[in-house]
């Protein structure tokens, strides 16, 4: 089996690092990441100036762009055919919620997805323990379900996986996404030289977090898998659209 891997914390991330490594036990894998940490880059393409493919000595691509870019590039111009699939990750940090709006590592994803090629977003809901190891060996496993049980159409999953050890999960959840409260304000400051900028706040904390949701099942020490798509049409509004245009 052919996998790309991708993330948006780098090519140099650990938790990059420790997905290549176990997953190259069992499939040959190419990793095309980001030259730096682009969290929370969305689905962006760079399109104002050309993008540039450099391999470290760790034998990984990396690209001076978002993690959009390194799988477009990874599979219209780079690969000489379509992976069997696209993982992005493990990234340090959930991305559950409204969080998938603008994670780079569901965006990576996404864009395997796109273009017809089954893809995992994979992320360790923590950042005290580093458990990638634990989230390494559940993408491992997915891995070999879908090696023996191939899907009938493309999927695009986003995994969340508690940080704890592997041993210590409660089991797997298909989940739907919940919803956090509103973003934090921003933080006001000044530079040494007396400009104001602004941080953007933290995410708001979990409100739909109920049975069901992402959140609940990390919350609970089990490893939510969601199916995400990508039609963004609201169905339940277009006759009201029509009606009021139609006044």
């Amino acid at each position: 089996m052919r996998i790309l891997l991708s993330n948006d914390d780098g090519y140099f991330a650990p938790g990059l690092i420790c997905l290549a490594e176990t997953l190259s036990r069992i499939a040959d894998i190419i990793v095309v990441a980001p030259e730096r940490d682009r969290s929370g880059s969305s689905n962006s393409l760079t399109l104002d100036r050309p993008l540039s493919l450099h391999k470290s000595h760790n034998g990984f691509f990396y690209v001076n762009g978002t993690p959009t870019d390194c799988v477009h590039l990874a599979v219209t111009g780079m690969l000489d055919m379509l992976p069997d699939m696209v993982i992005s990750g493990v990234n340090d940090g959930a991305n559950m919620g409204d969080d998938t709006i603008y994670s780079g590592t569901v965006a990576a994803a996404t864009e395997g997805f796109l273009f017809g090629v089954p893809s995992l977003a994979v992320s360790l809901a923590g950042v005290t323990d580093g458990n990638f190891l634990t989230a390494s060996r559940v993408v491992v496993d997915m891995v070999e379900r879908f090696a023996k049980n191939k899907l009938k159409a493309p999927i695009l999953l986003n995994i969340n996986v508690p940080d704890i050890a592997y041993n210590k999960l409660q089991g797997i959840d298909v989940t739907r996404l919940g919803r956090r409260h509103k973003a934090e304000g921003v933080i006001k400051s000044q530079t040494p030289r007396g400009n104001t900028v602004y941080w953007v706040g933290a995410a708001g904390a979990a409100q739909d977090a109920g049975e069901g949701t992402d959140f609940f099942s990390v919350q609970h020490d089990r490893v939510s898998i969601t199916p995400l798509q990508i039609d963004l049409t609201q169905y339940d509004q277009l006759n009201l659209v029509k009606t009021w245009l139609d006044q």
